[in-house]
């Protein structure tokens, strides 16, 4: 651990702008059995890591889920959307394993710098389009590596975690396991109830989204080669429905979440749909999924979830982790 005269310096820098590298705090350990040092390029340029790293701060939620999945103690975190000061139990077994000492530093749209630096950590990682402005003042803390964007890139911001962390041959490892096991869901579904369609709603603060093929859920769908009715067989995010719509989320089987915003203006969208009557046809398709899984859980685990949801709901086997 550094001194606490060297976290306050870097914590100066890092409020000033300084472009200081933090070398003189990085250690001599070459950890050369592990492919450090290395130079890992990311959207913001390149970035060289000295040493493995054993202490991460991971500033957007899918970042958290992959360093714990690739084997990666996490110190720090942004707060997930709904829930502060804690990460969520779909993350399992990691949460405890690699992140039982982890601590919030602040929301994702005003990460605290200071609380960062405090944590000591030997890597940040996050996303360019989350915080490119803070690049060099992250960089003055530790080395940092950014992602171009979150959302569909899901996997590849694996393999640059795994890349980042000497964790390459893990991200591949897990990533195929994902992908087999999506087939052998995908497959037994097909089978069982004759290739159906598959809807996604989502209920927010705002117009009801029906969700696409590029987007998270859309994405584990196609991995799955699950059929998507016509509104939403289309390589885009989303679609947003007014209630005259409401026959575009029809399917075989249509699955909603509900964003639970503050003021509770998700759940009344939500009834004042299901009280229409061109909802009444629908009603018995559809099943109700959390939306921190199936919408924000950008990952591995949530994709994971995902697949146990489908498989629970078309009453074939549960994917089995290898």
């Amino acid at each position: 651990m550094r001194r606490l005269g060297a976290v306050v310096t870097v914590v100066a820098l890092a409020l000033t702008g300084c472009g200081s590298s933090g070398e003189d705090n990085a250690g001599t350990t070459s950890d050369a059995g592990a492919g450090f040092p290395r130079t890992v390029d990311h959207a913001m340029g390149k970035t060289e890591i000295p040493t493995k790293p054993k202490r991460v701060v991971a500033l957007d939620a899918s970042f958290v889920d992959a360093a714990l999945i690739l084997d990666t103690p996490v110190v720090g975190y942004t707060d997930y959307r709904t829930i502060n000061g804690e990460l969520p139990e779909y993350l399992g077994e990691d949460r405890t394993t690699y992140g039982k000492d982890s601590q919030s530093v602040g929301t994702l749209a005003e990460p605290n710098l200071e609380k960062i630096a405090a944590l000591d950590p030997d890597l940040i990682i996050s996303a360019k389009v989350r915080h490119e402005k803070l690049y060099e003042q992250l960089s003055a803390i530790a080395p940092t590596v950014m992602s171009e964007t979150t959302g569909p890139t899901w996997k590849d911001n694996i393999r640059l975690a795994g890349k980042a962390l000497g964790q390459e041959e893990l991200a591949e490892t897990e990533l195929t396991a994902y992908q087999n096991a999506a087939k052998s869901v995908g497959d037994a579904i097909n089978a069982k109830a004759n290739n159906p369609t598959i809807s996604v709603v989502r209920f927010v603060d705002g117009p009801t989204r029906l969700y696409q093929k590029a987007s998270f859920s859309g994405i584990v769908l196609t991995d799955a080669g699950l059929r998507r009715p016509k509104s939403q067989d289309v390589n885009d995010f989303a679609a947003e429905i007014s209630a005259e719509r409401i026959k575009d989320a029809d399917a075989d089987a249509i699955f909603v979440a509900t964003y639970a915003d503050d003021k509770g203006l998700s759940a009344k969208t939500a009834e004042q749909f299901k009280a229409n009557p061109l909802w009444k046809p629908l009603a018995p398709k559809v099943h109700e999924v959390p939306d921190m899984t199936w919408m924000t859980a950008v990952g591995l685990q949530g994709a994971w979830v995902i697949l146990n949801d489908l498989a629970k709901t078309f009453e074939v086997p549960a994917p089995a982790k290898s």
